[in-house]
């Protein structure tokens, strides 16, 4: 009711995603739409409820406090999968409650052995090996010492997944390390299953290894930027749509973030504008102050570069971006008063200011920008 700021997530935006998606996946294969970092800083019960509500039914997040807040917001959770840090605690309450976790460690698989006997639970586990990202994951040389493991506790665990994590799929610089991932991906799924150990499921591929290597997707995906609306990096969508002018976007972003004018304001030429001395009025000026800044998401380094929507006309942005404000040039936008509609990213009167637009700005990815958008901004899901 009060707030500075909201964001609005557009229910066909994403269905459209979905099928774009669902189409490259092939059948039979497992969709895990990957919701970590606030999902992508859309606000993940939110997100995940409209998900749902399109049919999905299994989502990865990163750690266990985002699958707590998933369980504790929604009256109605599917499947979920943590795909990287759990406290120890965490392990037994998610083995209690049915969800699945990646084990890249013995010490892990200790604990979740321990949590299945005494609740009388089989942990569904996913094995993560190490096949080039030098992060997590067990060595191939581990495989017989797990195989044999699995075995003997068959009935309190399932090996639900074999996985692992591409190093840079989205990019052809690192076609010969992901090839060489594959490669040892492949060699590790039959080292199991030459100790008679086969996972339900296989997965490697995110939303780069979707498009750029799908004769490797297995029989479950790891989907995040692209159900946003994003592809990965200019490169991943130059090779797969090409890069012919006016070709037309297959995605659709799903965000929209907008807030007010709050106050408007003559500027004589000769003067400063806001901190310091970056910005000097070169002719006098009519400004929009924007309750908008570096608390908000809002990067510092756009300053002076970025602009916002108003009326449907870019605002470009003058002088320094604050904490809690930030100042644009309305000079040659007519009738704008306090109160009026600001867009920060999404379109207005068929002019869009995409999240793209901040990174080439900024120098940040899409997927900082949108993850630094903090979670007490109100969203909200608009058809």
């Amino acid at each position: 009711m009060f707030e500075t700021s909201r964001i609005e997530l557009s229910r066909s935006a994403f269905e459209g995603n979905l099928r774009f998606i669902r189409k490259r996946m092939g059948k039979n294969v497992r969709l895990c739409s990957v919701v970590k970092g606030n999902a992508y800083g859309h606000g993940i019960c939110e997100f995940v409820q409209m998900a749902m509500d399109a049919g999905v039914d299994c989502f990865g997040v990163h750690s266990s406090d985002e699958a707590y807040a998933l369980r504790e917001g929604l009256e109605l959770v599917p499947q979920l999968f943590i795909m990287g840090q759990m406290v120890n605690d965490s392990v037994e309450w998610a083995v209690a409650e049915g969800i699945e976790f990646a084990v890249f460690d013995h010490d892990r698989l200790q604990l979740a052995l321990s949590a299945a006997k005494k609740l009388g639970i089989r942990a569904k586990l996913h094995l993560e090996v190490e096949t080039g990202m030098r992060r997590t994951g067990f060595s191939h040389t581990e495989i017989p010492q797990l195989a044999q493991w699995l075995k003997n506790h068959a009935q309190h665990v399932t090996f639900q997944g074999l996985f692992t994590h591409f190093a840079g799929a989205e990019s052809q610089a690192n076609h010969f390390r992901v090839g060489r991932q594959t490669e040892n991906f492949q060699l590790s799924l039959k080292a199991f299953a030459e100790h008679g150990q086969e996972p339900i499921f296989r997965h490697s591929s995110c939303s780069a290894g979707l498009l750029n290597y799908p004769e490797v997707n297995g029989n479950m995906v790891r989907i995040g930027i692209l159900q946003y609306g994003f592809w990965p990096n200019r490169e991943t969508h130059i090779r797969f749509c090409g890069d012919r002018p006016n070709t037309p976007d297959l995605l659709k972003r799903v965000i929209r973030w907008t807030t007010k004018v709050m106050a408007v304001k003559e500027v004589q030429k000769g003067c400063f504008i806001g901190y310091g001395t970056s910005y000097l009025a070169h002719h006098d000026m009519r400004i929009a102050v924007i309750p908008i800044g570096y608390a908000h998401g809002y990067s510092r380094n756009l300053s002076n570069v970025g602009h916002v929507l108003i009326g449907g006309k870019a605002a470009p942005i003058v002088g320094t971006i604050n904490m809690n404000s930030l100042s644009v040039d309305i000079s040659g936008i007519p009738n704008v008063g306090a109160g009026d509609e600001v867009v920060l990213i999404g379109r207005q009167n068929g002019k869009a200011l995409t999240v793209s637009s901040f990174s080439e700005q900024s120098q940040m990815l899409n997927y900082e920008m949108l993850t630094r958008l903090p979670a007490g901004i109100p969203r909200s899901v608009v058809d």
